[in-house]
């Protein structure tokens, strides 16, 4: 039926062509270099962000998160491997490392049909020989939700929060690229990146669909 009836564009609501799921401009807008993200608190590792945390991208986002949207997952996943592939190329990063996903309670995922950004990375590895995903993170189910907290707060929050799943173990002496969907305070890719450090991970960076 989509090849009569096309859905609307993920990132705007605007018409698509038949069986796609962003249109032309919003496909535009998602093709930006991964910019260097810096905080007042710093990360102790380098991070990109492919883009600010505009109307489109926060659509886009919300139907991959959200709304379950699996053709946006893979969509997104592209759109990352483009820019890993970037990185890469410039010697940002090294020539293979593991994807390594934010963390997330088990049971968010399950009330979105799954990790949204284990998908996204797992659709970016399809694209990337040597990449594997490992997920080595996980969020306690008791903690605060984040998007409820200041910055200090936050930072306080993740501390504790971030626990280690056992595929951690196999970090060890391997270099790590940290994803997350968006950047904001930095405090959960840092309590990541020290949970990757006290396996002994290297963490490489981190890498995120948006800067807010």
């Amino acid at each position: 039926m989509e090849l009569f009836l096309p859905r609307p564009c993920a990132g705007c609501g605007g018409e698509t062509s038949a069986g796609g799921v962003l249109c032309a401009a919003c496909q535009h807008h998602l093709r930006q270099i991964p910019r260097r993200v810096e905080r007042p608190q710093p990360l102790g590792f380098p991070a990109w962000a492919l883009g600010p945390y505009s109307d489109t991208r926060r659509g886009v986002i919300i139907a991959m998160k959200e709304r379950g949207h699996q053709a946006v997952r893979a969509h997104l996943g592209a759109v990352l491997a483009a820019g890993i592939d970037y990185l890469r190329a410039r010697g940002d990063i090294p020539e293979t490392a593991l994807l390594v996903p934010a963390p997330t309670r088990a049971s968010s995922a399950r009330k979105r049909g799954g990790d949204p950004v284990t998908a996204l990375c797992q659709a970016a590895s399809a694209r990337l020989p040597g990449w594997d995903v490992v997920n080595a993170l996980m969020t306690a189910e008791g903690s605060a939700d984040q998007s409820q907290l200041n910055a200090a707060e936050r930072t306080d929050n993740m501390r504790s929060a971030v626990r280690l799943l056992p595929a951690a173990r196999t970090l060890a002496g391997r270099s790590v690229l940290l994803v997350d969907d968006i950047i904001t305070t930095g405090a959960t890719l840092r309590a990541s990146a020290a949970r990757v450090w006290a396996v002994g991970g290297d963490v490489a960076g981190a890498i995120a669909l948006a800067d807010a």
